[in-house]
Order: C-alpha cells, then structure tokens, then sequence
C-alpha cells in the first residue's frame, strides 16, 4: 500500500515552556513506534515557540486509530499545562511521496 493519508499538528508554547514542548514531543517517538499503522513520525520546530508533528498512514483506519491513541491522549492531559492555545490540527491528503 501506499502512503495515503497524514496529520499535521502545530503547537505553539506557552511562554518559559518551550524546552518542555520540545522535551514532550521528543518523547512521543518512543510511544508511536508501537503503532503499526504509523508510517512515519516527525517532530519538528518551526521557530521559538511553535512545534510540529507530522505523520503518514497508509488508510483511513490507521490515521484514526492514532487519533484516538497514546500521543492525542497525552497532548489533551499535557497540552493546557504546556501549550498557549488548542493544536491546530490538519488532516492531510498527500498527492505524492518519496
């Protein structure tokens, strides 16, 4: 199958709370690598106070199972401690991968 189907989720900071962002989102690696229908896992940064994550899924029910997982699930318990606002999450169509 091919990759089909991604997330992307951009968080912004709460001021003095950038390094715990960053130290949460490193941590999720370590949850995701037990779901099999995540293709692929990225955390990233896009400056000072805004994070990202991006992710692929082959199908539909893959994208879904991770929405209802381990990582949204910590980010709505952690995410109001940690964050200036709610993530601005985007489901994603990909047209083409490499």
């Amino acid at each position: 199958m091919a990759l089909k189907f991604g997330l992307l989720a951009l968080v912004e900071a709460q001021p003095g709370k950038e390094q715990e962002v960053w130290e949460f989102l490193n941590g999720g690696r370590d949850i995701v690598v037990n779901e099999p229908d995540t293709k692929t896992w990225y955390a990233f940064r896009v400056d000072e106070k805004t994070f990202g994550i991006f992710d692929t899924f082959e199908t539909e029910e893959g994208r879904q199972a991770h929405l209802n997982g381990a990582i949204p699930a910590a980010l709505g318990e952690q995410g109001p401690n940690l964050l200036a606002k709610d993530p601005d999450i985007r489901m994603i169509e990909l047209i083409a991968v490499k």
